[in-house]
Order: structure tokens, then C-alpha cells, then sequence
């Protein structure tokens, strides 16, 4: 990889040692584990290595320098329900810090331990991590909140269930995590996040349980589970959800159709969406994205669509899908839309379609982080009417920002990974080669110009990869002060003394310390 980047960027670059993680360095803790919690409660090194980061550029920069100035200062892993309650009363009735940990994958921020804690315990919710019950009359399922997403699929498939809920993070993120953050999934249409997928939840918090009533809908005041989606570990910690699941997909459909102009492109996706034809792949890559993630020429844009379905044969609706891509100037031969009628042809798999599903499932897990490469990504979501002006917007701002900081050689590309019929998600992708010891820095300078010009141009600070505490102040501008009063007000309520997750979402209420 660092012969790689030499080459791409004209200079030398060398990649850092990684450090053994007996040499890293950590505070000591500064709790004591009581002896009736010692079989689930570890203060051992690796384990504070490993819970100390997410999955972010920073963190993983920090990481391979050696970096672990905040460390928790024990680990939990509670196996059952009363094991849950035991550490959260004691990390309550002590005034540590308690940071809930999924999969560790959040990039915002989301599990990192504040400075200002007395105390911290990371409780990692690995080992509650069963499908405990499968409703096949109204196809949902009782999953504990630790189980991976693998894992999941693994216990449905056995009776031909799927939940289908994929995450680019799916291989090592939870449902617990995926509900706190409501994160975006397989479905670029139509159910796009897990709460979708939510039938009822059940949360632990400092004050008691929540469990919400498990319903197909109901229209009896505001929804309890919409409280828990998004609260990102600051209100309790979710330890099983019904989810609602399907039969596993027989029939499918795919296309991946060239557009000589982003405009055109992006006006034949939102014709797509408008038909209401819920394609469950509707993706769009402008011609920078088409030629790094598909081998596409660089010049021309992609829309991929794909259909599937258990139980209806999918051919009709990508042809009418494509008919509507070419009415705005798509092209694409009729002998490349891929129809599988349940016999088990192949669809998506080769092509441009297939290099880009490849090169979307297999993430870049760090393997560029500390040798002067400054990458990231950012999402948003705007309305269809809004969208060129914003789209020119985010690229001028972001790319001054670019500029400013590495020089000529940097990369800007857009792509979109979920469509509503009233407006896209696009999500931006930029990279250049900075100073090796100064990325935060210059990385810094690049996000706060790609958050201002989102809040700016009227988009979201973020469409799904959550708040945590890098996305804080931009939600803050774009949240209504009195929603902030009631969510501390909530806070309150289910957290008296501030434990869960301080910092995240909003800046904490000081806590008199009365200990």
C-alpha cells in the first residue's frame, strides 16, 4: 500500500510500525472491581486496548501511533439480563461512566471514553447474542442485542428467514448497535433504516426497564421505540428487540446503466424513486466514484438497481425500472439486465455492477492510516429541489477545504446510497495526501468545512452514520432548541446521575457530585 501511494501521489510515503499491544501504554484504572462482579468485570490490558476506539480515520491513526490517553478502565461482559443490572448499578452507584459497546465500528466518536470521567466501564454487550424466539405466522424474531450481523442471518436461514438488514459494517456491527445509531442498510428504497425493521424494544437504564408493547403499528401517541432509535447509548442500553423478518429473496433483477452527465443521472434516479417502484438497490456513483469502485472509465456516471423478491418473479419491474433510466439519457443493452426467475442465475456479479458490490463489501479497514493519507467519508440527505445547488455547494466548499490543505492531489466523489421519491442521500468520499504527523489537524480543517456547508445548505449533519460526539454541534444547529430541552428532560428521567454515554448527542448537564 505505501508503494501505492508513492506512486499515486509522486512521493515517498512509508508505513508505520504497528505496536504491540503489551507496549502500549495505559493509564492505570481507577476503580476497584468488588469481588461479586470479577467473572464478568476485567480491567486487563488488551481489553482496555481493544474498547478504548471505534472504527474512525482519527482513532486508528491514534492507534497505530500508540496513542490510548483515554482508556476505560475496566471491561464488562454480561451474559444475562441480571448480569447487565448488577454493572449498571454499580458503575450508578459509584458515578462511572458506563460507555455501551456493539461492534466498535462507529466512525462518530460513539464509545470513545470522556476526558472528564471519574471512572469508566465499557460494557460490551457480545455475550447476549441469541435469536430467543421466531414468530413464523408474523414473520418476526426476539434478538438479543449483542448478536453480530453474520451471526444473525446465520440463526434465521435454517428456517428460510432473513432480517436483511446490511450495513457496510455488517460483518463485525450489532443490532444493538444498529438500532441505537438507526443505521442505513441493504434497502436503498423503501425500509433504508432498522427502524423498519423494529417491532418493540427493550432497554435497561439507571432508573429501570423499557420495554415497549409489541405491535404491527399503533397510532396511540408518540412511539416509545422511536424514543430509543437514535439514542445512541444515552439513554439506556438495548438488550433485545423483535424485529420484523422475511423469507430470504428467490427472484432477482439487476442493471447497471451508464449516464454521460451527473445531471442526467441524477434526474433518472429520482424518476426511478418517484415511480415508486422500490427497487431494493437503487445507487448512484458519479463518474469519479464509477471509475475508483466499478473500473468504469471515469467519465461516465452508474446508476446499479436490482429487484428481489420471495415470492414474485422480478423481471417486469427492472424493465420498467430501465425503461425510465433510458427515458432521461441512460443507456445500457438489453442483454445486460440480469434476470433470475428463481433458477439461481446470476445477477450483480460481474460487470461494473459486480467490481462495485466488491469494492463495497470489502471496507478499507485502516490499511492507509498513519502514513500521511488523509481520507473520510460524510452523508447527508437533501430534497430533490434543493440538490444541484447543493451538490455544487458541497463540492466547492469541500474542495477549497482540499485545496487549502494537501494541495492539487485530492479526490472528491459522490455517490448515493439511499433514494426517497422526495430526495436523495448522498454520500461524499474525499482523500488527499497530507503531512504524516499532522492529519488530525488537516482532517479537521476539511470536516468542519464538509459539516458547515451540509448545515449551511439546508442537508442533515448525518443520514446514518449517527451523531456521537463528532456530529454533536451540527445537529445542534439543526434540531429544535425545545426538542433538546425535552430529550435532556428524557435524559434526566432515565438517567439521573449522567452515566450513559456522557457527550454524546448533546454536551452532558453537570451533575452535582454528591459522592
Amino acid at each position: 500500500m505505501a508503494r501505492s501511494l508513492s506512486a499515486t501521489y509522486g512521493r515517498e510515503v512509508t508505513a508505520p510500525p504497528i505496536p504491540d499491544v503489551q507496549d502500549i501504554a495505559l493509564r492505570k484504572p481507577r476503580l476497584q472491581i468488588p469481588s461479586t462482579l470479577e467473572s464478568i468485570v476485567t480491567s486487563d490490558h488488551t481489553e482496555r486496548v481493544i474498547h478504548t476506539y471505534g472504527g474512525h480515520f482519527l482513532e486508528l491513526t491514534r492507534a497505530l501511533r500508540g496513542e490510548f490517553d483515554e482508556p476505560p478502565d475496566a471491561v464488562a461482559y454480561p451474559a444475562t439480563e441480571a448480569e447487565l443490572e448488577q454493572v449498571l448499578d454499580w458503575c450508578d452507584s459509584n458515578g462511572y461512566v458506563a460507555v455501551p459497546y456493539g461492534g466498535g465500528t462507529t466512525v462518530v466518536g460513539g464509545v470513545s471514553v470522556p476526558a472528564e470521567a471519574r471512572g469508566a466501564v465499557t460494557i460490551d454487550m457480545e455475550r447476549l447474542d441469541s435469536v430467543l424466539e421466531v414468530d413464523t405466522t408474523s414473520r418476526a424474531a426476539r434478538i438479543q442485542a449483542g448478536i453480530f450481523g453474520p451471526d444473525l442471518e446465520d440463526a434465521l436461514r435454517p428456517q428460510g428467514f432473513t432480517l436483511r438488514h446490511f450495513p457496510q459494517s455488517f460483518p463485525w456491527s450489532t443490532l444493538g448497535g444498529w438500532i441505537a445509531t438507526r443505521s442505513g442498510g441493504h434497502y436503498a428504497t423503501n425500509h433504508t433504516h432498522i427502524d423498519d425493521f423494529v417491532e418493540s424494544v427493550r432497554m435497561l437504564t439507571p432508573s429501570g426497564w423499557w420495554e415497549s408493547r409489541r405491535l404491527p403499528g399503533s397510532g396511540a401517541g408518540p412511539s416509545p421505540d422511536r424514543m430509543v432509535l437514535g439514542s445512541e447509548g444515552t439513554l439506556g442500553i438495548i438488550t433485545e428487540a423483535w424485529m420484523r423478518i422475511q423469507k430470504r429473496p428467490v427472484f432477482r433483477a439487476t442493471a447497471g446503466i451508464a449516464f454521460d452527465s451527473w445531471e442526467r443521472a441524477s434526474e433518472a434516479t429520482r424518476h426511478v424513486a418517484q415511480a415508486k417502484l422500490w427497487p431494493a438497490n437503487l445507487r448512484l456513483l458519479d463518474p469519479a466514484e464509477a471509475g475508483r469502485a466499478a473500473g468504469m472509465s471515469g467519465s461516465e456516471a452508474l446508476l446499479i438497481i436490482g429487484f428481489e423478491s420471495a415470492e414474485v418473479p422480478q423481471g417486469a419491474l427492472i424493465r420498467e425500472a430501465v425503461e425510465i433510466a433510458r427515458s432521461q439519457g441512460g443507456s445500457i443493452d438489453d442483454d445486460d439486465i440480469l434476470i433470475d426467475d428463481g433458477s439461481g442465475a446470476a445477477t450483480g456479479r460481474g460487470g461494473a455492477v459486480g467490481n462495485w458490490r466488491s469494492s463495497f463489501i470489502g471496507v478499507n479497514a485502516g490499511t492507509t492510516n498513519g502514513m500521511g493519507l488523509i481520507g473520510d467519508t460524510f452523508e447527508t440527505a437533501i430534497t430533490w429541489d434543493r440538490w444541484p445547488e447543493f451538490d455544487a455547494g458541497v463540492r466547492a466548499r469541500v474542495g477549497d477545504a482540499l485545496q487549502r490543505v494537501v494541495g492539487d492531489a485530492w479526490t472528491l466523489s459522490c455517490r448515493f446510497t439511499h433514494v426517497y421519491p422526495d430526495g436523495p442521500a448522498p454520500y461524499y468520499t474525499f482523500s488527499g495526501m497530507g503531512t504524516p504527523g499532522g492529519e488530525a489537524e488537516q482532517w479537521q480543517t476539511i470536516k468542519d468545512a464538509a459539516n458547515q456547508a451540509l448545515i449551511d445548505l439546508g442537508g442533515t449533519i448525518t443520514h446514518h452514520h449517527a451523531v456521537g460526539r463528532m456530529h454533536a454541534p451540527g445537529w445542534r444547529a439543526q434540531r429544535p432548541d425545545l426538542f433538546e430541552t425535552s430529550l435532556r428532560a428524557a435524559k434526566r428521567a432515565l438517567d439521573p446521575n449522567g452515566i450513559l454515554n456522557p457527550g454524546v448527542l448533546f454536551d452532558p448537564d453537570p451533575v452535582p457530585n454528591s459522592r
